[in-house]
């Protein structure tokens, strides 16, 4: 089936997959090696827990038939009864919360999941520990879900594509437009989700929420056993690989797309986030794209699959193609002329998994026709079992494995409920708030008016790729706690605002209220999979609602903004009967009361932009152009803070808080010396200088050459907030031959009681966090002058001299 097709009949029809699961899944946990197989199974050595899992994982595909091992490499993998080998679905989604997919159902013990905010607010907290601990509460359930046999436990998320342009539809899954941010929030998340730790304490650990864990403490390297990897709690997967960010824009689709990308890019921006979620991360599993990459799909690239991410970054797991990408091969770009060369295309290339059915039909016709081997597909089958052997499921009963304990009851448990809201606090960015007229005081707002079309939003405030929550909480209902009398009004009848029929309503009671929050923004019906926005403006007549109902109030006026991508409300920002702009994402099941915790002050904004908000304008620019630098020739402004020229309504880093923070670089470095091009090379090729030539050994190295950089932060007001320090480089020359205007190289966030302060120590790597991706795609630092710059507005810069001798 057509890969449009395909995902089509998946989602219109989930409720069909749901009812046909109630029989399949609900029940017991999928595993091998029971106590209920017969003695001869259970002697043969992948049965056998204390050997190698390599050695176990050989000795189980090499007892397959030929047959059998072609039906395994689809996402529905099927029993092999003669071995109690049982099935397996592959596809099961995890993106902010245990969602609807094959592998997933919710009619057994576990009605819902939590369902946390979408990846794009999550990462405006630049909140590290809320993000392992949002992944740890995540894979809890999934594992709790398959304990209860209602999911399989390969969860495909998270989505770690740049949010190049602010009209693509699947933006509001990522973290953002920043490489470091964006690769940073992929190897936390995969660690929060994959791996086994606090055994004593089994997936309960709760650390405080606004607490920062610091890199170090999130390195458990040395407890990963060698070759095929350690044990996972459940397994995670990277996606799209690689430069996938068009859906449906001016006829071209994801499907056909030729992704056209220089070198320089490819390395500076695109595969960067993809390369930590291999090596820092450890991900057990990465999917490639639909689209092509310079006229190869990236399903059938040997240089990217093979060479970059198994040979180059060392992936240890499996590769799986998005649904139908192999199909698409043949049957919609042509690069293969038949099913059966498509199956050996993407084999050879390095695939192990098809998300779909032509591996499976045309398999074995590849086989006899000679265009691919048995032991081509023993490879991807060696990949597959070993993620699932890592899983532990052929360690017999999962009730005697270190999660067995988990059930129901760590299912939308209180705590998790608690962390949704808290996930939603910590992103939610203050925008705007002329006189400081946020926080309002409870006991001043007697009567709110509440309007817009997203102001008592439900199934919206989740985004997509979500499930069935444990609860709601609209912004309506948040509100209610706060107010003894709020009045109500939709102002439009939906999301598109087509009608101005309800206006009239919104601004009556706009006119009685002490104050007015209007909560407008998109839905799924404007950006989703699949569907690209082609304007930055609020649809329909929501804007003529906002200013109609700020011109009838008489007390302030507050807009909230529901979005994934960016809004052009520059009407709204220079407009002096707008008080206060909230931009509050897709805040999950507890968004509501996130939002109205802030509005009266129990919690203080901290959340920052993490993408660039573009004016209207910017939807000249062609989408498929996938440069990231500027080209003065043509006009082209670039994209994202690090390259954009242009004007801007907001941006990246942008977002104010309750009190005020004053932030000072007190202690780096004026000079420093760096290593010899040799050893940079060296390492770049090696993310490592341990592989370099013993002759470079007492040369200075690119593991060893670093500095501290000291910073002073300080709380001047007489609330508690938490401040985001976000520490930039701009290189010697920024902005010219593709180098960045600035780039972030650190991060933290830090909470502080009014009036108080603390130090704070970043270490920079300077080949790591400073090297120049040049034209070719190689990095290099570069002599000269590099500026430290502190916030992002360039409040605070410190200059450091980059030089290969001190005399």
């Amino acid at each position: 089936m057509a890969a449009w097709r395909y995902l089509a009949v998946f989602f219109v029809f989930h409720h069909i997959i749901q009812i046909f699961q109630t029989f399949v899944v609900h029940g017991t946990a999928l595993h091998g090696c029971g106590s209920d197989l017969d003695a001869s199974i259970l002697a043969m050595p992948f049965c056998n827990i204390s050997i190698p899992i390599a050695d176990r994982t050989l000795d189980l595909v090499s007892r397959l038939t030929l047959q059998e091992k072609i039906a395994q490499l689809v996402n529905t993998a099927p029993e092999v009864t003669r071995l109690g080998i049982p099935r397996h679905e592959w596809w099961n989604e995890a993106l902010h919360g245990v969602a609807y997919s094959p592998g997933v159902t919710f009619t057994g013990p576990a009605s819902g999941a939590t369902s946390f905010p979408q990846p794009i607010l999550t990462a405006s907290s630049f909140n590290m520990t809320l993000w392992t601990l949002v992944g740890q509460a995540i894979s809890t359930e999934g594992r709790a879900m398959y304990n209860l046999g209602q999911s399989h436990l390969t969860f495909w998320a998270p989505n770690i594509n740049i949010f190049r342009d602010p009209r693509w539809g699947r933006g509001q899954e990522t973290p953002g437009e920043d490489p470091l941010l964006t690769s940073i929030y992929a190897s936390t998340f995969v660690r929060a989700m994959q791996e086994i730790r606090y055994s004593d304490e089994g997936s309960r650990y709760k650390a405080p929420f606004g607490v920062q864990m610091v890199p170090s403490e999130l390195d458990t390297t040395e407890e990963r056993s060698p070759a095929v990897g350690r044990m996972l709690k459940t397994s995670v997967c990277c996606k799209h690989f690689t430069a996938y960010d068009v859906e449906n824009w001016d006829g071209i689709d994801r499907y056909h797309f030729n992704a056209e990308v220089s070198d320089q890019d490819l390395e500076d921006t695109y595969n960067r986030p993809f390369q930590s979620c291999v090596q820092e991360g450890q991900a057990s599993s990465m999917m490639c794209s639909y689209n092509r990459v310079n006229g190869v799909p990236t399903c059938a690239n040997y240089n990217l699959l093979t060479e970059t991410a198994r040979n180059t970054w060392g992936l240890n797991g499996y590769i799986t193609s998005d649904c139908d990408a192999v199909e698409l091969i043949y049957s919609a770009v042509n690069y293969a002329p038949s099913a059966e060369d498509a199956v050996a295309e993407v084999l050879m290339a390095g695939l192990d998994l098809n998300c779909g059915s032509t591996a499976a039909n045309f398999g074995q016709s590849a086989v006899d026709q000679g265009k691919v081997n048995e032991s081509t597909i023993d490879r991807a089958l060696f990949d597959l079992f070993s993620v699932r052997m890592r899983l532990g499921e052929f360690d017999g009963d999962p009730e005697n494995q270190i999660y067995g304990s988990l059930g129901l009851d760590d299912i939308c448990s209180q705590y998790h409920k608690e962390l949704a809201i808290e996930a939603a606090g910590q992103g939610i960015v203050l925008l705007k708030n002329d006189n400081n007229v946020l926080p309002f005081l409870r006991g001043h707002i007697q009567k709110l008016a509440l309007t817009g079309p997203n102001a008592n939003a439900t199934s919206s405030m989740l985004g997509n790729y979500a499930g069935v929550p444990c609860e709601y909480i609209t912004p309506l209902q948040g509100l209610q706690t706060y107010v003894d009398l709020l009045l109500y009004e939709p102002g439009c009848w939906d999301i598109s605002c087509q009608d101005g029929g309800l206006i009239g309503a919104a601004a009556a009671i706009a006119s009685s209220a002490d104050a007015v929050v209007i909560v407008a923004g998109i839905d799924q019906t404007q950006e989703q999979e699949t569907l690209d926005r082609t304007s930055l403006l609020l649809p329909g007549q929501q804007q003529s609602l906002i200013e109609t109902v700020a011109n009838s109030s008489k007390g302030p006026v507050i807009l909230v903004i529901m979005s994934g991508g960016a809004v052009d409300i520059s009407f709204a920002k220079f407009n002096p009967q707008i008080h206060g702009i909230l931009w509050v994402g897709y805040p999950g099941q507890g968004g509501g009361q996130a939002l109205a915790d802030i509005l009266f002050g129990h919690r203080n904004p901290g959340g920052r932009l993490p993408v660039t908000w573009y004016p209207e304008s910017f939807t000249q620019v062609s989408m498929t152009d996938m440069n990231m630098k500027p080209n003065t020739s043509s006009g082209y402004p670039g994209r994202s803070y690090r390259f954009y020229t242009g004007e801007t309504v907001y941006s990246f880093g942008d977002g104010l808080s309750y009190t005020n923070f004053l932030s000072t670089i007190t202690s780096a470095p004026s000079r420093f010396l760096i290593p010899s091009l040799e050893q940079q090379r060296c390492y770049h090729n090696f993310n490592s200088t341990s592989k370099c030539p013993k002759g470079f050994q007492n040369e200075l190295t690119c593991d060893t050459a670093s500095f501290e950089v000291r910073v002073s932060v300080s709380n001047q007001g007489v609330r508690r907030g938490s401040e985001t320090l976000m520490l930039y480089s701009v290189p010697p020359k920024s902005g010219i031959g593709g180098e960045p205007l600035k780039q972030l190289i650190a991060f933290q966030r830090v909470s502080l009681d009014a009036y108080s302060s603390m130090d704070v120590g970043f270490e920079v790597l300077p080949c790591k966090h400073l090297s120049s991706v040049k034209y070719d795609g190689t990095k290099e630092l570069v002599e000269g002058t590099h500026t430290l710059v502190l916030g992002s507005k360039d409040e605070v810069s410190h200059a450091v001299s980059f030089v290969t001798n001190f005399f």
